[in-house]
């Protein structure tokens, strides 16, 4: 019984912290329309021979136009751009 009183708080602050740290679309939304619409529009998305097949080549693009643009986005701002793409055009 104690491994269990001792486990349940540990279970919730993970949960908890797991649960506050989630990406924040419309967050993403706007990062993209302020530095990705200058370059893209989003048929770029809806391509079928598109470059991006899974979510890892979508956080790995993401981060290359980031870089390319000089955007000085902290690493949960790319993580909302990613969510954004994701749950917009991907559905990874």
């Amino acid at each position: 019984m104690k491994f269990i009183s001792t486990l349940f708080p540990a279970l919730w602050l993970f949960l908890w912290l797991g649960a506050t740290q989630a990406a924040d679309i419309e967050n993403g939304a706007d990062l993209h329309f302020e530095h990705c619409t200058g370059c893209h529009d989003s048929a770029v998305y809806t391509l079928e021979d598109r470059k991006v097949g899974d979510l890892a080549r979508l956080g790995q693009q993401v981060r290359f136009c980031k870089d390319t643009i000089g955007a000085s986005w902290f690493d949960d701002e790319v993580d909302d751009v990613i969510e954004y793409l994701n749950v917009t055009y991907y559905h990874f």
